[in-house]
């Protein structure tokens, strides 16, 4: 087989950011737009939302959230809204409280609040309309097998069917048959290979095919192809992941896949136009990388092709 070429790609430094941040969330609008809301400096949690305008390159402030917060959740509703939900404040209360921003006054209005306050859970958009919040922290560090369904055209939280296992760090998709895959995350002493689906009909959890390696604080992407592909993340020991693995719904099996370059986790992942994943940043051993690589699910060993950040 003939060596693969290394894909050439450049990144450009665009305007900075307002406030510096961490643990906050980036939510892309219905007009193309990205707001990033809320997160931690340092020293304090912020309440500040910006607006990206990926035309002009320039990053402006936009309405401030009620509530400063990091490690919550953000969702596009079908209305064009942004749904906040959870996180933690600077004093460490776990938030119960929940927010909606609104794109063309730009203005924040409080949503009613979650049944259970929560942090590093996940949020998902389904068919309905409504959004699924799984899993999490809790006020004494647990993890939480609770699950709610936020209502967004009654303004209504409601509680759905628990989690088999109790979870936080770990990832949330909706898959085309309209169930939710939560896959591995921490339950307080363990990292987890166990993987469950959400049936929006039944509102009932079932446990799925396990991951291969037990894994945090990893990404999942859904691929054109309807699977999914797990990869990266933490394991008990310490160690940043290189292993990736694929979960194929129809088969309801997972299946290891073509390794990262560079282990990390506390990375991100995005699903290109060109049918490509691009993994991003992160860490490894606690230090913060600038190491950007593609994967092509096209090829029969998938491989995963590392970018050079340019200045």
């Amino acid at each position: 087989m003939a060596p693969l070429a290394v894909l050439a790609g450049t990144w450009t430094v665009t305007d900075s950011l307002t406030d510096a941040r961490d643990f906050h969330t980036a939510t892309l609008l219905t007009d193309g737009r990205v707001l990033v809301v809320g997160g931690w400096n340092g020293s304090i949690d912020l309440s500040s939302a910006e607006l990206y305008d990926p035309v002009g390159k320039t990053w402006n402030t936009t309405g401030s959230l009620k509530t400063a917060r990091d490690a919550h959740s953000t969702t596009l509703l079908k209305n064009g809204q942004v749904l906040v939900v959870g996180g933690w404040d600077t004093d460490g209360i776990v938030l119960k409280s929940a927010e909606l921003y609104d794109p063309n006054a730009k203005t924040w209005s409080p949503a009613r609040a979650l049944t259970t306050g929560r942090y590093y859970h996940t949020a998902t958009l389904l068919t309905d309309g409504t959004v699924l919040v799984a899993g999490g922290q809790d006020a004494n560090g647990n993890a939480l097998v609770s699950a709610e369904l936020y209502d967004p055209t009654r303004n209504r939280w409601t509680t759905t069917g628990p989690l088999t296992t109790g979870r936080y760090y770990h990832t949330a998709t909706f898959l085309t048959n309209d169930k939710v895959l939560v896959a591995g995350g921490w339950n307080g002493s363990i990292d987890l290979s166990s993987a469950e689906l959400y049936d929006p009909v039944g509102k009932t959890w079932n446990t799925t095919d396990s991951l291969k390696t037990a894994r945090d604080s990893h990404t999942a992407t859904l691929l054109n192809n309807g699977q999914v592909l797990v990869a990266g993340g933490w394991d008990a020991d310490g160690n940043a992941l290189t292993s990736a693995e694929l979960y194929d719904p129809t088969k309801n099996r997972w299946t290891t896949s073509g390794s990262l370059t560079t282990g990390r986790y506390y990375h991100t992942a995005t699903f290109l136009t060109n049918d490509k994943v691009l993994v991003a940043g992160g860490r490894n051993d606690n230090i913060d990388l600038d190491s950007a690589e593609l994967y092509d699910p096209k090829t029969w060993n998938p491989s995963l092709y590392l970018l050079l950040l340019k200045d």
